[in-house]
């Protein structure tokens, strides 16, 4: 591993956990709660698994991960250490500087990421519908492959589906502005605010489209 040379505790935090996706790869463990490589994997978009599977023994030679072999089947799971819990105060200090100082452009706002954080950091499941629906997200600023996700809820529990998982659609959200979305995930834009600048478009009945961003948890 290279060195910067320096007693700093500063410097030798970063030889540790400064490379590309460190970050990204313990938000979604430490924070989130992820354990599985699938589940680690779909909130790092654009991080190979070759390079992800380096990352994470990475983080286990620096004493934050312990993997462990999966329960009654294949595969691993990612448990932090102590050392790994604790960065949780870093991280929250870094999501705190960033909220203040680091400009949110479209090119950090996918939708579909967005989705993925409003299932996996804010959605109140206790709000949930006690019957199964079927959310349908249009991503008006993309065409092809990955222009469109599902939020399917059943039993009390949510699912991010890329492909049409069978059944009736009971709504049907556009999002023609994801910069707006995410403002909204992160508690900085009110739903009907953007409802009604037209970032955000809701097709569907009155009372469920009416209920749907009462699903988030209050972000503080």
């Amino acid at each position: 591993m290279r060195t910067y040379g320096q007693y700093c505790p500063i410097a030798r935090a970063s030889e540790l956990l400064a490379e590309r996706w460190s970050f990204i790869i313990l938000r979604n463990i430490v924070l989130i709660g992820c354990r599985t490589f699938n589940e680690i994997a779909d909130g790092a978009p654009g991080l190979s698994r070759g390079l992800l599977s380096k990352r994470l023994r990475d983080l286990e030679r620096a004493g934050v991960l312990e993997i462990r072999p999966k329960p009654g089947g294949p595969g691993s799971t990612y448990e932090p250490t102590q050392a790994g819990r604790e960065l949780s105060e870093v991280m929250l200090a870094l999501q705190h500087w960033g909220s203040q100082w680091a400009e949110l452009t479209p090119e950090h706002a996918h939708p579909g990421i967005v989705l993925w954080g409003f299932v996996n950091s804010h959605l109140d499941r206790g709000r949930l519908p006690d019957r199964r629906v079927l959310v349908r997200f249009d991503y008006a600023t993309l065409s092809g492959p990955g222009s469109r996700g599902w939020l399917l809820i059943e039993r009390g529990d949510a699912e991010i589906c890329e492909r049409h998982p069978g059944g009736e659609e009971d709504l049907v959200v556009v999002v023609s502005d994801p910069v707006a979305f995410a403002r909204w995930d992160l508690g900085e834009l009110e739903w009907g605010d953007a409802l009604r600048c037209g970032a955000i478009e809701v097709r569907g009945p009155r009372a469920l489209a009416r209920a749907l961003p009462t699903w988030k948890r209050r972000v503080d």
